[in-house]
């Protein structure tokens, strides 16, 4: 066995709290720095009350992401945002050229942008970008890779639990937040990362500590085996990013090593390069120059298939009662879904009845809701709510 290596002896105090500074060994043999929180008893147990070591003090931590010029001291604040370990310089990169083209695809112009703005223009908005494939060996899960060998420790991989999870301190501040496997198929799931991915401030919260609120800055990028359904993504929305990957090839088992050698020159590439595009949305890329057959599947899949149940069984009731409308809540048709085999939450069918249809609901009352039975047959249903007036214009306009 290996003899345990000699004390560091590098601490710090941030506020009132001693951290000591140690060097965790990683799999592949390097070291990453930690902090641990320490005690002053510990430390004169190890030193001695009259030999302490020198002790670096401030005032807190900061969190200012820059790759170029970084600076791991602002002020009296220490910076938490970890210094990226690689130096740029000039080289050629023909792994990660290759390997980024079959990710990319056609958009490989936007592939590149999207990656130098993560580099020089860390705070800048960028789209939520997702990752589909049925089949395996595309390169997915070797993108997210990728990206953690570039940023380090301001990347992490999260699962579907984190974001459904109250506690985010160990993600909340980081660059990047990377997931594979995604499966997130509530509404609320998808209107949290949404809102996630445009926020400037967000409160961050750990256990046994109380929230508080940072500046936010992370990027997420996405994975899945599931093409059709792997986050709602409702059919107005334009923060959502996604490609279609085929499989590789040829498999390349060298192929993370050979890229992480060329990290250097891609990252000298992408200092001088010029974009190939302007800012022109809070999120650079205009929602046309995100388009994708692969988004188009998804917000088909979310939002047409339920939203035209819903169109169809309003026809059908209007068909069979001689109307050219009717009246309903949320809840009505959460049950008409249901029964139809859909998956769909109460969130869902409103955006689709208020968002969509632009239907607005004032009365709180008594309504008849129709219920088509098994057999056909029509039945009127007493029901006490804020109800909506549909119209068959309204449902002929997403029928046609």
């Amino acid at each position: 066995m290996k003899e345990k290596e000699s004390d560091s002896g590098k601490y710090i105090r941030i506020g009132t709290a001693l951290y000591k500074l140690v060097q965790r060994p990683l799999i592949s043999g390097d070291c990453m720095e930690d902090k641990i929180l320490w005690s002053y008893e510990t430390l004169r147990q190890d030193y001695g009350k009259n030999n302490l070591p020198e002790i670096e003090k401030y005032d807190g931590f900061c969190m200012i992401p820059d790759h170029i010029n970084y600076q791991k001291v602002h002020g009296t604040y220490l910076n938490q945002y970890e210094p990226i370990c690689h130096v740029p310089c000039s080289g050629e990169f023909p792994h990660i050229r290759t390997f980024l083209e079959h990710i990319f695809g056609e958009q490989m112009e936007l592939g590149l942008d999207y990656l130098q703005l993560l580099f020089v223009r860390s705070t800048q908005m960028l789209p939520i970008l997702l990752l589909v494939s049925k089949e395996r060996n595309t390169g997915k899960t070797t993108f997210l890779r990728f990206l953690k060998m570039i940023f380090g420790k301001n990347a992490t991989f999260n699962t579907n639990e984190d974001f459904r999870s109250q506690f985010n301190a160990d993600w909340a501040n980081r660059l990047l937040v990377l997931v594979d496997e995604l499966l997130l198929n509530k509404m609320e799931d998808t209107e949290k990362i949404k809102n996630l991915s445009t926020a400037g401030d967000y409160k961050i919260e750990a256990k046994g500590k109380d929230r508080r609120e940072i500046e936010f800055f992370a990027k997420f990028v996405l994975c899945s085996n599931n093409e059709k359904n792997p986050i709602i993504i409702p059919r107005e929305e334009v923060r959502f990013w996604v490609r279609r990957v085929n499989p590789v090839e040829k498999d390349n088992i060298y192929l993370r090593e050979q890229m992480a050698k060329e990290i250097p020159y891609f990252l000298y590439f992408l200092i001088s390069r010029k974009l190939s595009t302007r800012n022109e949305s809070r999120m650079w890329f205009t929602p046309l120059q995100l388009e994708t057959p692969a988004l188009q599947k998804i917000k088909k899949y979310n939002t047409n298939k339920i939203e035209i149940e819903i169109a169809s069984y309003c026809r059908d009731v209007m068909e069979r009662l001689g109307q050219d409308k009717m009246v309903g809540c949320p809840a009505d048709f959460f049950g008409v879904i249901r029964d139809a085999g859909l998956r769909a939450d109460i969130s869902q069918i409103r955006n689709i009845l208020k968002d969509n249809w632009s239907l607005h609901s004032d009365k709180n009352s008594d309504y008849t809701f129709y219920r088509i039975e098994i057999n056909g047959d029509v039945s009127p249903v007493k029901r006490k709510g804020r109800y909506l007036e549909i119209t068959k214009d309204v449902v002929d306009k997403i029928l046609l």
